[in-house]
């Protein structure tokens, strides 16, 4: 598997932010690591092992990034206005920067002239950020697969609302969009899935939420709700890569 490593300056955040590439070819995926989770988790949580076979055959190129969690949805004694700009300040890293240098070096590797659709992937807070971006930008993002998410800011920002924290709340945004929003053509084109277990650790209400929101929307999108035995834990997040990657890809 060939493996990249880059560390370059961020303008959207001020600083220098890591990352790391996995494979040679194919379709672009961002991966979110968990809550606090930092560029290398993809590896050290064996998430190369069971995206491998993707990966190896020239299907998925994995892009592996950091999270700001620390300063912004972790950091409850900080001030939340502060907090989800600093927030929107990685969105914009995301969108501005790491997109084009993804799709630059997908289409590189590919052959490819147009602009390719990209997967964003996560687990725990890391599907929520992943979720919230496919929903945001579907011009950028055609393909989602959040496990274990919860899908409202209220986790990082305590019933503290602005503007800003509206912008990236999915369940509050997504209540509130008009029936014909050219947005739900775009869901529709593209696909997604959201995966929640009902066993320890796991929180499944903004899971339904969303579902319940889906449908009434008309929004395609794959809500599967696991089992009582289904942890919020890693061994269960590879045998849900596993099981729906096919269908995303």
């Amino acid at each position: 598997m060939e493996i990249q490593y880059f560390k370059q300056y961020s303008n959207a955040l001020g600083k220098d932010m890591e990352c790391k590439v996995y494979g040679h070819g194919g379709r672009p995926v961002l991966f979110i690591p968990c809550q606090d989770g930092r560029f290398w988790d993809f590896e050290n949580f064996n998430m190369t092992d069971t995206w491998g076979p993707w990966i190896e055959s020239g299907q998925v190129m994995v892009f592996s990034i950091d999270t700001i969690d620390a300063e912004t949805w972790s950091n409850k004694g900080g001030d939340p206005y502060w907090r989800i700009r600093r927030y929107e300040d990685w969105i914009r890293y995301i969108t501005d920067e790491m997109v084009p240098f993804m799709r630059n070096m997908v289409n590189q590797r590919n052959g490819w002239t147009g602009y390719p659709g990209i997967m964003a992937f996560g687990c725990s807070l890391g599907a929520t950020h992943a979720a919230n971006l496919y929903f945001r930008r579907p011009d950028l993002f055609d393909r989602v697969l959040a496990l274990s998410g919860i899908y409202t800011a209220d986790y990082g920002f305590d019933g503290y609302m602005d503007d800003l924290v509206y912008l990236n709340s999915p369940v509050h945004y997504l209540a509130n969009m008009a029936p014909d929003h050219p947005y739900i053509r775009e869901y529709n084109n593209h696909k997604g899935v959201i995966c929640v277990g009902q066993g320890a650790w796991e929180d499944t209400a903004t899971t339904f939420r969303i579902r319940d929101i889906c449908q009434d929307k008309g929004i395609h999108l794959w809500v599967d709700i696991w089992g009582y035995d289904v942890n919020h834990d890693w061994p269960w997040w590879h045998k849900q890569v596993v099981y729906f990657l096919p269908y995303l890809l």
